[in-house]
């Protein structure tokens, strides 16, 4: 073995022991975690909330830092604005740990009850799912986030943010831990990975010991491959192709605010709508204003030959563009015939995520929300919606297109699973 593959399966070896030991921390404190009381996990929130708003300077600082370091490595656009803080956002996140503290505890909530011929006593009650492995990329906010949902949840939590985001993360982590440690709960509830070695996905990808369901959130590449390499369950989505279908009947002045909101509110995030649906039986002047209004608002246009024949500006959309996630201020864009053609197009190019209708015929609407495929569907209401503090849900982990267990936001409810307590009074089975 020459000395540098000597020195690379070193560092794996240490960042493997780094990664266990993480693991069992967390398990540990799963277990304490997942009997605390409500108001003491609120507590914790709470103190972290106001930690974040009193660390705002060391935040922007260390936020700072990453910035610098992320120009220099030719970071796009979309991605900077996601990595960005600043009083707003920081404020945000403060907030959104608040919403989460007020939020019902799921821990323990009795889903069904039932007595059996045997006189045996059944109850189905929600219980954390244990420990969770967050694998994330340059959104600091996630961090909050996901440590918020998870302690409120009862779950112990290891975060692996992006290299884009180390300082901003640690510095997050670090006011979460003074709400840990000012309730009296355990700090590896907790935890981020401290090293940008790549070679720690891989291990927590493997991590099934201590590891109970993993969570990625992020570009379609990293998704793709945690969904292609981990031995533990996933829960995850893997683009945000969300679609906007203006019907026959719907408001002019509504359908162009809403596609400009749906499109341009914020470009960078998973909810914002990459391809325009127009039925072709709208008059020419509703058709023109979407057109017009996405384009004057410095939106860029892909569309096929009819939406060409709207604006001069629009340009040729190519075959790709119809199952391209831009996250920017791009959007493709095509006639299609009805209802029925727009769910087409949305079956065979969406990504399971968000679509909407913007319609004044209730009918209509009913037939696209119950045939939409996606885990979100929305009449008359922008893509950028499409997010669990929104919903109501204090916050999110991620919007999850799985079919099993979590689908859509993935709030406090979606991080438990469920237990059966059997309570008798002597019965033997014959």
């Amino acid at each position: 073995m020459n000395a540098a593959l000597a020195q690379e399966t070193r560092q794996t070896d240490d960042v493997v022991t780094v990664m266990e030991s993480l693991g069992r921390r967390a398990r540990d404190a799963a277990g304490e975690l997942a009997h605390a009381a409500t108001k003491t996990k609120n507590a914790a929130l709470l103190a972290a909330a106001h930690a974040l708003r009193a660390g705002t300077d060391d935040l922007m600082e260390a936020n700072a830092r990453d910035l610098e370091l992320a120009r220099e490595k030719g970071l796009s656009g979309p991605m900077l604005d996601r990595l960005a803080l600043d009083t707003k956002r920081i404020e945000s996140m403060a907030s959104g740990l608040e919403a989460i503290a007020a939020l019902a505890d799921p821990v323990g909530a009795e889903q069904a009850r039932w007595t059996v011929p045997s006189g045996l006593d059944i109850a189905r009650v929600s219980v954390p799912l244990g420990v969770i492995g967050i694998i994330y990329e340059s959104r600091p906010n996630v961090t909050a986030d996901a440590g918020a949902l998870c302690l409120k949840s009862g779950n112990a939590v290891i975060l692996r943010g992006g290299s884009e985001s180390f300082h901003s993360s640690r510095a997050v982590v670090a006011c979460m831990h003074e709400g840990l440690a000012q309730a009296g709960l355990p700090l590896d509830a907790i935890q981020l990975v401290p090293t940008r070695d790549r070679a720690a996905v891989g291990a927590m990808l493997t991590m099934i010991r201590w590891i109970d369901i993993i969570v990625p959130r992020g570009g379609a590449s990293l998704v793709a491959r945690v969904q292609e390499e981990s031995r533990v369950p996933v829960i995850a989505h893997l683009m945000g192709l969300c679609h906007v279908f203006v019907d026959l009947e719907a408001d002019p002045d509504m359908a162009r605010d809403l596609v400009v909101n749906a499109k341009l509110r914020r470009t960078s995030i998973c909810g914002a709508a990459e391809t325009l649906l127009l039925d072709r039986r709208l008059p020419d002047e509703t058709q023109s204003g979407v057109v017009t209004a996405l384009l004057d608002a410095g939106c860029e246009i892909r569309g096929d030959r009819q939406v060409q024949a709207l604006d001069n500006r629009v340009i040729p959309a190519a075959d790709n563009d119809w199952d391209t996630e831009h996250l920017d201020a791009v959007i493709s864009a095509r006639l299609v015939d009805d209802v029925d053609d727009a769910l087409a197009h949305i079956c065979r190019h969406g990504s399971d995520h968000t679509d909407c209708i913007v319609t004044e015929n209730a009918e209509t609407a009913e037939h696209f929300l119950a045939r939409t495929p996606s885990a979100i569907a929305m009449w008359n209401a922008s893509t950028q919606f499409a997010d669990g503090g929104e919903f109501g849900m204090g916050a999110e982990i991620g919007i999850s297109t799985n079919r099993l267990h979590a689908r859509g936001p993935v709030g406090v409810e979606q991080l438990t699973t469920m237990k059966y307590v059997v309570r008798g009074t002597g019965q033997t089975r014959p």
